[in-house]
């Protein structure tokens, strides 16, 4: 027990200086703020967990506003950055279907009367996601002369999203007799099955174009982000900006944000719903000699909204970004100023942007 004592008060001792240090450098620290915009491009991706796709590939951009502050000691290169934001952009992208699905129909009778399954072969099939967002970002790093890197979480909140699912439908029928006696039809060979494509009469087509499209919706997400740049310009590489003080920055930089929440909405539809009966009855309005039923009556959804698409579908954005801030003006004592004279002393209020100042 008293050595369970003794390492609590010893932890507690530990954080009471590291609160203590903290303190006495904020105290020290000389703290200036920023207000900006940005501007960003990059590659959008949504990686599906546990699902016979792969990764979507797409483009993304935006703009925001952001207020940052800088603390460190007076003249350093090195200063504390604290950034809070908000922002909106747009993106596309596409699952890709690498491979042909094939959805039957079994039981169907033909116009003369035989037994075969109606089969679609789903090729190119493409599932195209655009989507609008607001983003709002919270973000804490170092800047030393040049260089900088923020650490931090951006919370997306998806305000509107449209999808367009695009394929090519083949369709064909599949006769199979297994070798039974008696009557079939004369298209079928030894082995006692057989293909039939191509025609038209019997809703049989090499490949027609289908398309979908409707609203969705995406869950809110949180992402890591992390990004990591430098400033564009000349600057004095012993304190890591001019003297005076420029009052206006400009940063290039390369970001990455990881989705932490399951993106998509899940759902129970089916990527492809087909007709259930393939009507040869003269009499009915869908009868497949006069129309294209069979294609016609399918609806496409889009895969992230039908069922057992994925068990978790994180949000990847890479890219780059492009930042403008200006000082906000400032009030206190001028050390350095910027007509050149040492050591004068302006009172508080008279204040000029590019000056360092000293409480």
């Amino acid at each position: 027990m008293k050595n369970t004592n003794y390492s609590v008060k010893k932890h507690q001792s530990y954080w009471v200086l590291f609160f203590a240090l903290l303190f006495c450098g904020s105290m020290n620290a000389k703290v200036a703020n920023y207000i900006g915009a940005t501007a960003q491009v990059g590659e959008w991706t949504l990686l599906p967990s546990g699902s016979t796709y792969g990764p979507s590939l797409g483009v993304t951009g935006g703009a925001g506003f952001l207020y940052e502050l800088q603390a460190g000691r007076t003249y350093s290169p090195t200063r504390f950055l604290l950034d809070l934001g908000v922002g909106a952009g747009a993106g596309m992208t596409s699952y890709i279907q690498s491979s042909s699905k094939t959805v039957t129909l079994p039981g169907q009778y033909d116009l003369d009367g035989w037994k075969f399954d109606y089969v679609y072969n789903v090729n190119d099939r493409r599932d195209r996601y655009n989507d609008v967002a607001v983003q709002v970002p919270l973000m804490v790093g170092m800047q030393h002369k040049r260089f900088y890197f923020l650490a931090g979480l951006k919370v997306y909140a998806h305000v509107w999203t449209q999808t367009k699912s695009t394929a090519s439908i083949e369709t064909f029928g599949h006769y199979n007799y297994g070798g039974a006696t008696g009557d079939k039809p004369t298209f079928i060979g030894s082995t006692g099955q057989s293909d039939l494509r191509n025609m038209p009469d019997y809703q049989f087509f090499p490949g027609i174009p289908k398309n979908g499209g409707v609203k969705t919706t995406f869950n809110l997400d949180m992402d890591l982000s992390f990004e990591i740049g430098g400033r564009i310009g000349i600057i004095n590489y012993a304190v890591g900006y001019d003297v005076p003080k420029r009052t206006v920055e400009y940063r290039l930089a390369a970001f990455v944000d990881y989705g932490l929440l399951d993106l998509h909405t899940k759902g129970t539809q089916e990527a492809l719903v087909t007709p259930s009966v393939y009507d040869t009855d003269p009499g009915s309005p869908n009868f497949v000699y006069n129309t294209t039923t069979m294609v016609d009556g399918l609806t496409m959804n889009d895969v992230m909204s039908t069922a057992d698409f994925a068990s978790k579908v994180n949000n990847l954005v890479i890219g780059l970004k492009f930042t403008v801030l200006f000082q906000m003006p400032e009030s206190g004592k001028c050390v350095i100023c910027a007509d050149g004279y040492n050591s004068s002393v302006r009172s508080r209020g008279n204040s000029r942007r590019g000056m360092k100042y000293e409480e």
